[in-house]
């Protein structure tokens, strides 16, 4: 097994909540060295929820894996200039405080040029936003749910913020590897508002509404400009069949026995199933002749049958039964491993879903003790010695208990 890929890159994070922690654990995970930084006692983020009785934060605890943890008075002089050592050591530095002051981009390029900083803020113009104001502008959540009100139905899941993140690791290694071939450093500036309409651009959303002059509606689990829907099972299950080409319409077709009812509402309707277009245009005619199919099977069976005929589908399940009974969620997917966390104990951890073959599987590392790497990271990374560590005491850059 070979080194792992980021060996020997240093980063460190002064972060919060979802995006700007993610993009550290990716780079951490990947085999980078990534210090975080907090305000003594813990960032905003130490107690949000979920949490446990004893009040450890499993949001916390999922975003920091792989990374050291060290806690400073970042309301001190010496707090601060502490913090500037350890960027200026790295030589790279990820966050989204506001980029001013001691933790400015000009201030720290005086003490070493080739800094790359990427920082991350709410708007391409400095406002604040996080993920569900994001949510709000970008009109999706008008086009999420059933379609039956016209009140907007937010993600559950903090996709912009994800999306944010990843994209934050990959700017860092742009820059770094723009450094490796100029010597150069950069500031990169990353707007959580704009990652969402990158993607929404991308995706022909923008021009939709421009060259088209046509606005989606919400239309529950259909899948757009194809076919795909969920439906109800025998035993009270459900699962979402989609088809987006026509050799998946004829698996279906196959599987279920329809294929003769198929074609002739095909004839009846003037339409040609095998193209998205119109599948998607007769797709309540077709959906009205699969829901009997379906209703008439458990979930097992509509499995076998499906799977040998390779249809596009899955079954719903419930977060719970995810972890509980799904192979995928489990130590058969070489991405987890059971690992022990500080205050809180052993569980199902997942490292990197990124497998090289040549680095070998990447080590599943747990999260830190909040500030418990203080000592470490100051002796290692800044050569301070023991005596060195004892007098910042007095400055009220850190606690002694991160000395012990």
């Amino acid at each position: 097994m070979g080194a792992p890929n980021l060996a020997g890159l240093k980063v460190v994070e002064i972060s919060a909540f979802i995006a700007a922690p993610l993009g550290g654990m990716a780079l951490g995970q990947l085999g980078a060295d990534v210090v975080r930084i907090d305000q003594t006692g813990g960032g905003l983020d130490l107690q949000r929820w979920p949490v446990t009785e004893s009040g450890e934060s499993l949001y916390w605890q999922g975003l920091n894996k792989a990374k050291r943890s060290v806690f400073l008075d970042l309301r001190t002089l010496e707090g601060q200039r502490l913090a500037q050592d350890l960027i200026v050591d790295a030589g790279i530095v990820l966050t989204n405080r506001p980029a001013q002051g001691w933790l400015s981009y000009q201030e720290l390029r005086r003490r070493r040029p080739d800094l790359i900083m990427l920082s991350i803020r709410g708007t391409h113009d400095n406002r604040t936003a996080v993920d569900y104001t994001v949510q709000a502008r970008t009109g999706l959540p008008f086009i999420t749910g059933a379609g039956e009100s016209d009140v907007p139905v937010n993600h559950p899941l903090p996709l912009w913020d994800s999306l944010c993140g990843m994209t934050a690791a990959f700017g860092l290694l742009a820059a770094e590897h723009r450094r490796r071939e100029t010597g150069a450093g950069q500031l990169v500036e990353l707007s959580l508002e704009d990652v969402a309409l990158w993607l929404i651009g991308s995706l022909g959303y923008i021009a939709e509404i421009e060259v088209l002059d046509r606005e989606r509606r919400a239309i529950g689990n259909d899948v757009y400009g194809a076919f795909g829907r969920d439906f109800a099972t025998a035993d009270g299950k459900r699962v979402m069949v989609t088809v987006v080409t026509a050799r998946q319409w004829t698996g279906l077709c196959a599987a279920t026995e329809l294929g003769e009812a198929f074609r002739h509402l095909e004839k009846a309707l003037r339409g040609d199933f095998t193209t998205d277009a119109d599948r998607w245009r007769c797709r309540g005619a077709i959906a009205a002749l699969l829901e009997p199919w379906f209703a008439g099977r458990t979930l097992d069976e509509v499995r076998e049958v499906f799977d040998a005929n390779r249809v596009l589908w899955g079954p719903y399940q419930t977060l719970r039964e995810l972890v509980a009974s799904d192979p995928a969620c489990s130590e058969a997917n070489p991405m987890f491993a059971r690992v022990r966390h500080p205050g809180v104990g052993t569980y199902l951890t997942p490292g990197s879903p990124l497998q090289f073959a040549e680095a070998g599987p990447t080590a599943v590392r747990p999260s830190p003790t909040p500030g418990a790497d203080t000592c470490a990271v100051l002796a290692e990374r800044l050569g301070l010695s023991s005596d060195a560590l004892e007098a910042l005491l007095p400055k009220g850059a850190v606690e002694r208990k991160a000395l012990a």
